[in-house]
């Protein structure tokens, strides 16, 4: 997936996130979905069919919003001529939370993938789940770390690593106990383990069973894991997706970011490893004084406005926005960025400002990038590296020449 299309993918995300949280006072909220290809004047023509037959509610609030809704969606389609190629999907309605207020709001979306659904649906919440499809993460592996005593079974998607189940045996240890004889011992032990390694292929296939994995890496202390694979343990199908075997210290919950971190080299196309790779090398400049980096709003923003950001990488949790701010006793309005929680004050007077226009600051600063020619890396806190890149600010850059900072 390129960087474009992962920048689409966060803003689809966030567009979802947004309207899942909103609720109808009443059936009102309405999802429409036109496929890929298909006529648009067909659905111009449906929605004004729709129009005619909502006259007919006999609720005089929720008719009117829903013609008002419907009316909205009707106007937005004229703009087309015709459908965009993965399709359009329109979500509308009044989302006031007050009864007997009404504050219609529309949002056009143009999917990221061709959308092959047909839907019109008025509910009290959107209807989201075609397009919830769009942004399932596929770049997804299967981790295992196992001994004969524990095994933790979990994901690598995309950028973050999930635990999916952690499990402790019954297998005794290597000692002789209550004076049994050694091999009568080590017959029930074997049966035991082999028991165990049973269940980690069983458990593994109905966990994994959900996921298209690009590949598995299975992990652990000593030969139990070359145990586990060389046994008939693992479906033939998981068995297939190996794509490496590593020593790791433990085999607890941890043990999977140790996985990870030491099997790097068999999953180098992966989101993880390409995000660790760039930030790798973000602080290995910043370390180095090199003066080809910069990190921290103030200065990002300097070396944008300069045109000297060569690439600009943000954290998916920055937790800025740009807004338009007013302030009637001085009779000043400016742009700039604050913190999302943050109510900007005026420079002169320094009281509270009233903000007539807000974006989200991931969003403000890739509208700045365009026109610079600056590419955009948005960077996950899944890995190490991206966690300690939020805690630096959440947002660095490499530059084209070292500039002077302010």
């Amino acid at each position: 997936m390129s960087m474009q299309q992962e920048e689409k993918m966060l803003k689809l995300k966030k567009i979802i996130e947004e309207l899942e949280k909103i609720r109808g006072r009443h059936t009102e909220l309405i999802s429409l979905y036109i496929p890929a290809g298909y006529n648009i004047n067909e659905i111009v023509s449906m929605i004004s069919q729709e129009i005619a037959l909502t006259e007919n509610v006999k609720s005089k609030t929720v008719r009117k919003n829903v013609i008002d809704a419907l009316t909205k969606i009707l106007q937005h389609l004229r703009l087309y001529k015709q459908t965009p190629e993965n399709g359009l999907v329109i979500f509308a309605g009044n989302v006031a939370q007050e009864e007997g207020k009404s504050d219609i709001k529309l949002w056009a979306i143009e999917p990221i993938e061709p959308i092959n659904v047909k839907l019109y649906w008025c509910d009290q919440k959107f209807e989201l789940q075609p397009l919830k499809e769009q942004i399932k993460e596929k770049d997804v592996y299967g981790l295992i770390v196992l001994d004969t005593k524990e095994c933790t079974i979990g994901l690598l998607s995309g950028k973050n690593i999930k635990v999916l189940k952690h499990m402790e045996s019954i297998v005794p240890g290597k000692f002789v106990k209550g004076g049994q004889s050694a091999a009568r011992f080590q017959r029930v032990r074997e049966g035991l383990i082999n028991d165990w390694y049973k269940k980690i292929g069983e458990i593994s296939k109905e966990l994994f069973s959900q996921y298209e994995l690009k590949g598995l890496l299975i992990g652990g202390p000593g030969i139990s894991k070359e145990h586990f694979l060389d046994g008939d343990y693992l479906p033939t199908d998981l068995k297939k997706k190996v794509i490496g075997i590593v020593d790791t210290g433990y085999t607890s919950e941890h043990a999977l970011h140790e996985l990870v971190e030491k099997g790097i080299e068999f999953i180098k196309e992966s989101k993880y490893a390409k995000e660790k790779q760039l930030l790798s090398k973000f602080f290995s400049e910043l370390k180095k004084d090199s003066g080809f980096v910069t990190y921290g709003l103030e200065f990002v923003l300097n070396a944008l406005e300069e045109g000297a950001v060569e690439i600009l990488i943000i954290s998916e949790s920055f937790e800025w926005k740009e807004v338009k701010a007013y302030c009637q006793a001085c009779d000043i309005a400016e742009k700039k960025f604050v913190k999302n929680n943050e109510i900007p004050k005026c420079p002169n007077c320094k009281k509270e400002m009233k903000i007539i226009e807000e974006m989200d600051g991931i969003d403000a600063l890739e509208e700045i990038a365009k026109n610079y020619g600056t590419q955009v890396v948005i960077v996950s806190r899944g890995t190490r590296e991206g966690e300690q890149f939020y805690n630096l600010g959440g947002i660095g850059a490499f530059l084209r020449w070292k500039i002077e900072e302010i």
